[in-house]
C-alpha cells in the first residue's frame, strides 16, 4: 500500500483533484466518502493540523466550506444536514498528516438514529440521555 504521506498526497493539488480553490485551500471530493458529495478543504500550506492554521487559512478553508456546502445542496436537494469535522493526530483517526477538513453531506435516514452526531467517534458516547 502506497503510503498518502510520502510524498504528501495533499500537497499535490492535481493527484488530490480540485474542485474549487481560492489562494490558500482548495476543495476535493473524498476519495472514500461516508456518503455522496463528501468533500476535504485543504489548506494549501502543509501544516499538520487546524490548530496550525493562520487566521487568513482559516478564512481561506470557511470560504470553501460554504460554497462547497451551497454547491452540493444545489445538486442534491436530500442532503438536510452536514458534518463538518477534522482529526486532529493519528490517535484521532488522522492518516492523511496534511491539516484538512471533512464536510460531509447528511442525509434523513441515513442512519437509523443520528443523535450525537459527530461523538459517535467513540461509539459508545453517541447515544446519551439528557437529565432534563
Amino acid at each position: 500500500m502506497k503510503d498518502p504521506n510520502n510524498p504528501c498526497l495533499f500537497c499535490n493539488i492535481e493527484k488530490s483533484g480540485c474542485a474549487y480553490e481560492n489562494e490558500l485551500a482548495y476543495a476535493s471530493y473524498d476519495s472514500y466518502p461516508v456518503t455522496e458529495h463528501h468533500c476535504l478543504i485543504i489548506p494549501k500550506r502543509h501544516i499538520k493540523d487546524y490548530f496550525d492554521l493562520s487566521n487568513e487559512e482559516l478564512l481561506a478553508c470557511n470560504d470553501l466550506v460554504q460554497i462547497v456546502k451551497k454547491e452540493i445542496i444545489k445538486k442534491d436537494p436530500s442532503v438536510k444536514g452536514f458534518n463538518l469535522g477534522t482529526n486532529i493526530g493519528k490517535v484521532s483517526g488522522q492518516s492523511i498528516l496534511h491539516c484538512h477538513l471533512h464536510l460531509i453531506p447528511r442525509r434523513k435516514g441515513d442512519v437509523d438514529n443520528p443523535q450525537g452526531g459527530v461523538r459517535s467517534v467513540i461509539p459508545n458516547k453517541q447515544h446519551y440521555k439528557r437529565n432534563k
